[in-house]
């Protein structure tokens, strides 16, 4: 079932083919039904929204907002079960994003110069929670408390309605606990461009978070180039997993973090990269034993034709295939995990030792599960509050401290052929305004 492969005997761009993701297509006639999807929408509001909600989700809605009785009724439906895992999963990723939260930073750099830097709230932000084939609410924990803790004044969230028009109750009870008031029963390509673009409705947003299927990736990445639409949180693919493991890793522990990956999704992409040959196939009959169980057992065996197991010399290959490959999530099961942490460079997300699943931090660790996918890992981060901040630099100079940084200013001028950027300068220092108009105040 695992495919395996020894990395030492293969050429580089074997590697490279060893290591490869299940490719993207860019067909140009999708793309072209995305970007037609965000115009509709864009041009004809709600209206077309109503249309594509018929067309797409096959629900005929007489209103997008979740209203006050849909919430409460979200609630009640939920048993106490239910919502105590979900207040317990918002305490803790509460609890780690609010010491993300940065302090105001103040430096002279020179006498009578000071420069500072500020976090700004990012005014308008959309919050999108995919509801397919499994409804998500932990991505609305996972967009909507940074969201708060970070002090955006607006924040949108849209995820698609249920087959009897309601939104799933488990999103609705999470977003609201986490302080949402706007939810809107909205999903795939058009929730994009009705909070990229506004409607008569949805508000309009100047960021928007969270995964989706092709469509919303597609049309995420649309609207971002466009100067009237809204930016993203980060380039996104399928999920994905890489383990490291040892002798001492446990093949159930190993098979079973491979499988609770596969599920998401049939492009899902797992890999074990091993230093004992043995564990691949005492891995493999572990998975073979658990998927008869598993009721998303098709999705997983699609996933897991492209799955891969590398067999390495020694930890520290693996650690090098890990950082080429840059997964989303990167599980250390070995006997001393801690070792392994110090060299890894490119990852989503780290879990460490044979006790911290990624399911973990998918639910309740207290980290974010929104990641960069696809090897995006090697140039972004997981999400958290700074992504719903700007950061804003603030200079105040003396007259003493301009005087100090003219030569500077008006020699790096000169070479660059800026002339006003140098007369900016002197003309404070020398009581003259440009054309001799008399003395500056």
């Amino acid at each position: 079932m695992l495919r395996t492969v020894d990395w030492s005997q293969l050429k580089p761009a074997e590697q490279a083919a060893a290591l490869a993701r299940p490719v993207k297509a860019a067909d140009p006639a999708f793309l072209a039904r995305v970007a037609a999807l965000v115009a509709e929408v864009r041009g004809r509001g709600d209206a077309a929204l109503h249309e594509l909600t018929r067309e797409l989700d096959r629900v005929e809605l007489t209103g997008f907002r979740v209203s006050k009785d849909e919430v409460a009724a979200a609630a009640t439906s939920l048993d106490a079960s239910a919502r105590t895992a979900i207040d317990t999963a918002i305490a803790n990723v509460t609890r780690f994003h609010t010491a993300q939260v940065s302090t105001p930073l103040r430096v002279e750099t020179a006498p009578g110069v000071v420069c500072e830097r500020v976090s700004v709230p990012i005014d308008r932000v959309g919050l999108y929670v995919p509801a397919g084939s499994a409804p998500l609410p932990s991505t609305a924990i996972m967009l909507a408390v940074p969201a708060r803790i970070a002090g955006c004044p607006t924040r949108v969230l849209c995820t698609p309605p249920r087959p009897d028009g309601r939104a799933d109750p488990a999103v609705v009870y999470a977003a609201t606990a986490c302080g949402i008031e706007q939810i809107y029963k909205l999903g795939g390509a058009q929730a994009v461009a009705a909070m990229a673009f506004g409607t008569g409705t949805v508000p309009k947003v100047d960021k928007i978070y969270g995964p989706g299927n092709s469509w919303v990736t597609a049309a995420k990445s649309l609207v971002a180039t466009d100067p009237d639409g809204a930016a993203l949180d980060m380039p996104a693919g399928p999920s994905e997993v890489m383990v490291i493991a040892d002798g001492d890793a446990n093949p159930r522990f190993v098979a079973l973090d491979l499988l609770a990956q596969a599920e998401h999704g049939p492009d899902s992409h797992v890999v074990l990269v091993t230093v004992e040959p043995s564990l691949v196939p005492a891995v493999g009959a572990e998975i073979a034993a658990a998927l008869p169980g598993l009721p998303r057992r098709a999705i997983i065996e699609r996933a897991l034709t492209g799955s891969v197991a590398v067999v390495v010399p020694d930890l520290a290959t693996a650690v090098t295939v890990a950082n080429r490959y840059a997964p989303e999530h990167l599980i250390l099961q070995a006997a001393e995990p801690r070792a392994l942490v110090a060299g890894v460079r490119t990852a989503g997300s780290v879990f460490i030792g044979a006790f911290t699943p990624e399911s973990v931090g998918d639910y309740c660790s207290g980290t974010n599960h929104v990641l960069p996918t696809y090897g995006f890992a090697r140039s972004y981060s997981g999400l958290s509050v700074a992504d719903f901040q700007r950061r804003m630099t603030l200079q105040e100079v003396t007259r003493d401290g301009l005087a100090g940084l003219a030569p500077t200013v008006t020699r790096l001028a000169s070479l660059e052929g800026l002339d006003a950027h140098a007369a900016a300068v002197t003309v404070r220092l020398d009581g003259q305004l440009p054309g001799g108009r008399g003395a500056a105040p």
